[in-house]
């Protein structure tokens, strides 16, 4: 590849924009357009505004598309008469249909957040935490029209530590992802015939989280309660009705000793003060140490009892998970 590889990016949020960063560095690339989702409204004003890959865009004067979908035979028809010789997909958010993956000299290679087959879907990073794997990473694949199907071109891993949470996480990520896509393209025409074809008995798939899953089911070990509140923090947040019905939002807990007794049932109170609150489990103690009530910021067990000592009354049981609205 003597002359720059002239490369479509299609990407959305800041996760995306750190890989279009990178190829935008590298003097052996031609970043030819920019792909992004429609402008959203946000904020209470509910404005129209750019994603974080159409701000980087803008900034470099790179010429930026924003279909809604690849249906029409214009949309297709626009991407091929940028004459790419790949395009590099990053949580763009739009289902790119065969006719599309087949346009580019060497189609279209997408940065996945885990270590496919493993979580192929929306939201790898969340899952690995959240079963408790012992490692991630980032796969770089050659798209297929499958959910996270393709063939994988090369793989960067990164062990889980204990204390990592789902921002920590995607962060790590994010600075491992643009390394990895550079090597890939440098490589493309040598990884391309070496291509990894993924085996779809290993595969699993993160489905999307949702607030509803993250009240803390106490039916459960507090090790695994322990890993939800890390795979949900910074979204949607784990949380449970205290005593009064009250919700309230917990960022951070520990597992603590404790003997299980048929007289004190998973889901009750077994200690408030400013070392924590301590709920029992199926197996063990959960400490929380950061809360959030409705309406005020996160803050330190001693902090949210102050004042709230009769919403974690000892020997009371917390309720089951069931659905409510909350925010």
């Amino acid at each position: 590849m003597a002359n720059k590889l002239r490369v479509v990016f299609a990407g959305t949020p800041d996760f995306a924009a750190q890989h279009l960063a990178a190829l935008l560095k590298d003097d052996t690339i031609e970043v030819v357009a920019v792909y992004t989702q429609p402008d959203r409204p946000a904020g209470r004003g509910k404005k129209l505004q750019a994603s974080a890959v159409k701000e980087l865009a803008l900034a470099h004067q790179l010429t930026i598309e924003q279909p809604q979908s690849f249906k029409s035979e214009s949309a297709k028809q626009t991407l091929a008469d940028y004459q790419a010789d790949v395009m590099v997909v990053v949580a763009y958010g739009i289902i790119l249909p065969q006719a599309v993956l087949d346009l580019p000299r060497y189609g279209c290679i997408n940065v996945h957040g885990s270590l496919l087959p493993r979580w192929r879907g929306a939201a790898p990073i969340q899952r690995a935490l959240w079963a408790g794997d012992s490692e991630t990473g980032v796969a770089i694949m050659l798209m297929e029209a499958g959910l996270d199907t393709g063939p994988v071109l090369l793989e960067r891993r990164l062990p889980i530590r204990p204390s990592d949470t789902s921002a920590s996480l995607y962060a790590k990520l994010a600075e491992l992802g643009p390394p990895a896509l550079l090597d890939t393209l440098h490589q493309l025409t040598d990884l391309l015939p070496q291509a990894q074809v993924q085996d779809t008995q290993l595969a699993t798939y993160a489905t999307k989280l949702s607030k509803e899953e993250a009240q803390l089911d106490w039916q459960q070990p507090a090790a695994v309660l322990e890993r939800w509140v890390r795979a949900f923090n910074p979204w949607p947040i784990c949380w449970l009705l205290a005593s009064n019905n009250e919700v309230v939002k917990v960022y951070h807990a520990t597992v603590v000793p404790f003997e299980q007794s048929e007289s004190i049932a998973p889901g009750t109170v077994i200690r408030a003060d400013k070392q924590g609150i301590v709920i029992s489990t199926s197996q063990q103690a959960l400490c929380l140490q950061t809360l959030q009530p409705s309406g005020k910021k996160p803050m330190p067990a001693a902090d949210f009892l102050n004042g709230r000592s009769d919403w974690f009354q000892l020997g009371s049981r917390l309720a089951a998970p069931h659905k409510v609205s909350h925010d």
